[in-house]
């Protein structure tokens, strides 16, 4: 148990600086409310009106977060291997291989269908 103390308090202290932060903010700083304050924040652009339903959006931020996911994936599953690659054996390195050229082919089948590619 005296292993999980230093995680606890760690935890409390998060807790309380956050419960501290939300509860002390409406009585610290200035209250000048003004129109421009009360308004939606769209990086300085004036908003634009969407059809109902939404608008188009690019294919390609989806499929970019997707690629980023599955490299991300990737190295989750790498690091623990790494830290423990004498204890786990030829099995283990067997297997990490075969995930490994598992993302390289996706990562070929990619850069061949120009999805890499930002015009």
């Amino acid at each position: 148990m005296d292993l999980y103390v230093p995680i606890l308090v760690l935890a409390v202290l998060a807790g309380g600086f956050a419960v501290f932060s939300v509860a002390i903010a409406p009585f610290t700083g200035p209250k000048r409310w003004n129109r421009a304050k009360l308004d939606a924040y769209e990086c300085g652009i004036e908003p634009t009106p969407q059809p109902v339903g939404g608008g188009r959006f690019p294919l390609k931020y989806m499929v970019t977060a997707m690629l980023f996911i599955v490299f991300d994936i990737e190295i989750i599953f790498l690091y623990p291997w790494a830290v423990s690659f004498k204890a786990l054996g030829v099995f283990a390195l067997v297997e990490m291989l075969l995930f490994i050229l598992t993302v390289l082919v996706a990562y070929a089948y990619v850069w061949r269908r120009k999805g890499l590619e930002w015009d």
